[in-house]
């Protein structure tokens, strides 16, 4: 499981201000979610067009979907040992959806550009670092799980 760096363990390559900027930086999108999933998904599939085809649903309840899940994590950064298996059951289901492990990048750097154009002048590159590594370590978790031999 994932541990606070202060526990000692080595996955949580996150600080506690890490963690801070993300919850806080978060809050700022949420009031504009709608919009943040929309450059989200326009960002993904000018990265990746292909992966346009994973999705067959309404991208408006998608939208919702995906803020909703990001605030989970997010949150669920102040209990990682509860966070961790919620991300697992996400990993598995993003199998039956399609979803390779080289997907989580395109995904990543799709995010990073929304919560930049979101934010605006409010985007540092400390605040850039922190979801980066916020990312790393989801991302990480979900693709052990979902790929594991």
């Amino acid at each position: 499981m994932l541990k606070d760096k202060k526990e000692g363990s080595t996955h949580m390559p996150i600080t506690a201000q890490q963690k801070q900027l993300v919850q806080d930086s978060f809050t700022k999108v949420e009031p504009i979610a709608d919009t943040a999933a929309e450059i989200f998904y326009a960002k993904l599939f000018e990265y990746d067009p292909i992966l346009k085809s994973l999705f067959k649903h309404d991208m408006k309840s998608q939208g919702r979907k995906l803020m909703s899940t990001l605030k989970v994590a997010v949150k669920g950064l102040d209990d990682l040992d509860g966070l961790v298996p919620v991300l697992e059951k996400i990993a598995v289901q993003h199998i039956d959806y399609g979803v390779k492990a080289e997907d989580y990048t395109p995904v990543g750097n799709a995010l990073l550009y929304a919560l930049k154009t979101g934010l605006g002048d409010e985007w540092t590159p400390e605040l850039r670092q922190a979801w980066v590594d916020t990312y790393r370590v989801i991302a990480n978790v979900m693709k052990a799980k979902a790929y594991e031999k």
